[in-house]
């Protein structure tokens, strides 16, 4: 009888541990990873652009997958527009003052799990030292091994904001409008590496 009770006392004590283990880690694997970005340029056209270095890990819960989290910082000198010049301009003070605040970061405060996979994310977005909530709507696939050995899974994420919002407010104002437009469209797309266990 004791034994019985031993047993069911370890049972119940090993609930909230293996609740608080369903969640793991995934590191971003920056070499698999585009954090892009586009905005409007005279009215016409989209400027498209992307950071070269991001960062970052995610905890998933596959069992609850509101219980998930993600972290990524973007560093501001690695943007790309593909023009040196629209590049240097936007690591100015005009825009996003990459002396001052050399990374972007983004961390999540909630995950809703919807129909097929989809997943609406919002979290706090830090840029030039401005903090404001930004939705990133997609969606992760399910966990493969590559030819390495490794565990990864693919994410997918857009969403958009107001750069004003967030102090980058340089514009010029011609007859047919803004050189550069106030939405900025956001486009993640990445792989996630399980960590190995810990031996």
């Amino acid at each position: 009888m004791n034994r019985i009770l031993r047993t069911a006392a370890l049972a119940v004590a090993l609930v909230p541990a293996l609740a608080l283990g369903q969640a793991t880690t995934w590191n971003l694997d920056s070499s698999h990873t585009r954090t892009g970005f586009s905005v409007k340029h005279l009215v016409i056209s989209d400027v498209k652009g992307e950071f070269g270095k991001t960062s970052g890990k995610a905890q998933i819960d596959d069992a609850d997958l509101s219980k998930s989290s993600v972290e990524l910082t973007i560093e501001v000198g690695s943007v790309d527009t593909r023009d040196p010049k629209r590049d240097n301009h936007l690591k100015s003070a005009d825009f996003l003052d990459a002396a001052t605040f050399p990374t972007i970061t983004f961390k999540s405060t909630k995950v809703v799990a919807g129909k097929d996979g989809a997943l609406t994310v919002t979290g706090d977005l830090t840029m030039r030292g401005v903090t404001k909530p930004v939705t990133l709507e997609g969606s992760i696939t399910k966990a493969i091994t590559d030819p390495g050995g490794f565990t990864r899974r693919g994410a997918s994420f857009a969403g958009k904001l107001d750069r004003k919002e967030w102090g980058v407010s340089w514009s010029k104002v011609i007859d047919v409008g803004a050189v550069v437009g106030d939405e900025v469209k956001l486009d993640i797309q990445s792989e996630l590496v399980k960590d190995a266990p810990k031996k």
